[in-house]
């Protein structure tokens, strides 16, 4: 075979020696050539053997792996929500007239009994000065004493009952004695008459006598009620806090007229505040009360949990969703009105099959990671389900105590893999297994 049947590399000069610069040879054939003058180059069957056992140990690739292990994991159902105030008021006067102070402003923190704001008191002092004395005439056309705080009374025992009642007993008396006499023909008809008649009006001032104890009686009630009313509204001239709270609005200021029902301010209770969640139609069969929830906002890692408090006795028929609420305490930084992420534990211990993450690979929507079968890759489509990030639960595609191998990056399905023991790390939790022995065919 001539040389001129092969395509020659250009030669370059170095030191005086003439040294190949690119020799393609076909990759189905080892052609040895021996020329003089080319510096004795040349290929022998036992170096080409041995670069291509070379190659193809480069080409098995050291992995790790880790087992498929069985773990109980939380089953929760995670929705969106927002804080609410746990109560909130605006506060209103419940009498009319100036303000003469506010005690509060923007942001005041506030216990329940305060003094918010307060209207001008003399116009309302006045008036219970003026239902006290009436009070005391009641009293005293009663014949009771002024000073006394009690009000009962037996109509019996009245002045005037009792004046009507003698009256009566000495008409009555009058008329029998008349009556005795007519009898025994001492009297006239006419005179009979007359002692009947003046018993007939005894009866009648008696009766009236009594009625007229009981319509004082009933003043004395009345006069008694509007004591207590303007007691009642001096007091409504200071506006109090109905529960401990923020002040979230100022709605009036001092020497402004206040008629009834204006609003002061406006009162808003933010310790603890409500979680309130909505619930799809599809996962409300779950939700119960006391369920554990968890509940993060956005910018702020911190996880906050309380318990499932209350749940409305239907769906929203527009919405389709169950509304849900939960008392979450708050620490200062909480603010109604907030969006919050938050999970339902619907079931704190279900059985499930983890892998780590770093086995997992997605691509266009699809999950796999890398099984260890007899010393290859073998690739495997799972189904995955929570996430952690210690974590991922397989729903379907591995088995228990199946290995997989850790950060596959371009691995090839039934590509050869070799396995090397991890450096060691106390904190890891994954399962790595020592490399096989050289020649057990892994």
């Amino acid at each position: 075979m001539s040389i001129s049947h092969f395509e020659i590399p250009k030669i370059a000069r170095r030191g005086g020696r003439r040294i190949p610069v690119d020799f393609p040879c076909k990759a189905a054939m080892v052609v040895c050539l021996g020329v003089a003058g080319l510096g004795g180059f040349g290929c022998k069957p036992s170096d080409t053997r041995a670069s291509i056992e070379s190659s193809q140990a480069e080409s098995v690739r050291e992995v790790q792996v880790a087992l498929a292990a069985r773990r109980n994991l939380e089953r929760a159902v995670t929705v969106l929500g927002s804080f609410t105030a746990q109560e909130q008021a605006t506060l209103s006067v419940k009498v009319a007239g100036r303000l003469s102070g506010i005690h509060v402003d923007l942001g005041s923190r506030v216990r329940a009994g305060s003094v918010l704001a307060e209207i001008e008191r003399r116009d309302y002092e006045l008036r219970v000065r003026q239902s006290e004395a009436a009070l005391a005439q009641a009293r005293a056309r009663l014949g009771l004493p002024l000073d006394d705080g009690n009000d009962d009374i037996d109509v019996e025992e009245a002045g005037l009952v009792r004046q009507a009642r003698a009256v009566l007993q000495e008409a009555r008396a009058n008329r029998d004695r008349v009556s005795r006499l007519f009898d025994d023909g001492v009297l006239s008809h006419s005179e009979l008459d007359s002692a009947s008649a003046a018993f007939t009006v005894a009866t009648t001032r008696y009766e009236d006598a009594v009625e007229e104890v009981r319509q004082r009686i009933a003043v004395l009630a009345q006069r008694r009620v509007e004591l207590d009313i303007a007691r009642r509204q001096l007091e409504e001239t200071r506006l109090l806090a109905p529960f401990d709270g923020v002040v979230q609005a100022r709605l009036a200021g001092p020497g402004e007229f206040l008629n009834v029902g204006d609003p002061v301010v406006t009162l808003i209770q933010v310790d603890p505040l409500r979680l309130r969640l909505e619930i799809t139609e599809r996962d409300s069969p779950l939700i119960r009360t006391g369920q554990t929830v968890r509940a993060t906002i956005e910018g702020d890692s911190t996880l906050r949990t309380g318990r499932v408090d209350r749940i409305s006795p239907g769906i929203d028929p527009r919405l389709r969703m169950l509304v849900v609420e939960a008392d979450i305490a708050n620490d200062g930084s909480l603010h109604p009105g907030m969006f919050a992420r938050a999970s339902v534990v619907v079931n704190p211990t279900v059985p499930a099959i983890t892998v780590p993450p770093e086995a997992v690979v997605s691509f266009a929507g699809v999950e796999k990671v890398f099984a260890f079968e007899d010393g290859r890759a073998v690739e495997r489509n799972i189904v995955t389900g929570e996430h952690d990030t210690n974590w991922v639960e397989v729903i379907s595609g591995l088995e228990e105590s199946e290995r997989v191998i850790l950060s596959p990056g371009n691995l090839r399905n039934g590509e050869p893999v070799e396995l090397v023991m991890p450096p060691p790390d106390p904190g890891m939790t994954l399962h790595s297994e020592p490399a096989p022995a050289a020649g057990n065919g892994s």
